[in-house]
């Protein structure tokens, strides 16, 4: 199994845990995707120095990976490569914010120092948010919850084909890597001097597939306009779910319940 065969089975387990029977799974589309969002937009709205006001927003991913019975360890799994990008945003702080902010113990601490970890800490619990939505809802019921939310019709659709068509590009490219290393055997990887034709051959491919995939659409009664899969109604724990975690973060935003807890241990 070479490496896009690894990313297309990757690819498939997203599908195969969000197929998956859950308190959290069960619950309406529009309702994780409403959470999720008010979930995002309280993280970001942190300031660069509220380290310990973010914190207790660790709780709702962990809560929610013990519910759905997804591991914690898959979600940094699959976004593996993502995280080291995240993380990087704020690498640099330290050189530009050294005025000391806090003292622990004997060595001060700067400003960037905590920006630093804030802003790491923001991009992993988002990304972890969105994960979560990924994984317990799927692709198909998350757009039709955006069409729910009155998003345009093209725009869904074209999210939804451009999740779909990577699995098929990934197909092409794990072909077209088994049959160069069919033709240079014992090879790592894909020399330079073949990198041209490799790639303009793979635009080719994917073209034409792009063709067989839009006349099979049409074929199926496609005319601009996609079927989203069918969706039950919302029911009172849909609506309890959004009502109540946007109350309690709204809440974790406002009280320093970090620094409240601090405070009573110190005593």
């Amino acid at each position: 199994m070479n490496k896009m065969e690894k990313a297309l089975h990757e690819l498939s387990e997203m599908d195969d845990l969000a197929a998956q029977d859950s308190p959290i799974h069960a619950l309406h589309p529009l309702a994780k995707l409403l959470a999720t969002v008010a979930y995002i937009v309280t993280v970001v709205s942190f300031d660069k120095y509220d380290l310990s006001g973010l914190i207790i927003f660790l709780l709702f991913p962990i809560l929610l990976f013990q519910l759905s019975g997804i591991p914690v360890r898959t979600c940094f799994y699959k976004l593996r490569i993502v995280l080291p990008l995240v993380m990087a945003v704020g690498l640099f702080n330290p050189f530009f914010d050294r005025a000391p902010l806090l003292t622990i113990g004997n060595v001060a601490v700067s400003g960037g120092v905590v920006s630093m970890f804030t802003l790491m800490l923001k991009g992993i619990l988002c990304l972890m948010a969105a994960f979560l939505l990924m994984a317990t809802t799927g692709i198909d019921k998350l757009c039709a919850a955006l069409r729910m939310l009155h998003l345009p019709s093209m725009l869904v659709t074209l999210l939804l084909l451009t999740y779909r068509y990577v699995g098929v590009m990934t197909e092409e490219l794990a072909v077209m890597t088994d049959a160069y290393h069919l033709r240079a055997p014992g090879q790592k990887g894909i020399h330079i001097s073949a990198w041209g034709s490799f790639l303009g051959q793979l635009l080719l491919r994917s073209m034409d597939r792009a063709e067989e995939l839009y006349s099979s659409m049409q074929l199926r009664g496609y005319h601009g306009h996609f079927h989203y899969v069918a969706i039950a109604k919302a029911r009172l724990r849909d609506v309890l779910y959004v009502v109540g975690c946007t109350a309690v973060f709204i809440l974790l935003r406002m009280v320093p319940v970090a620094q409240l807890l601090g405070n009573q241990v110190v005593r």
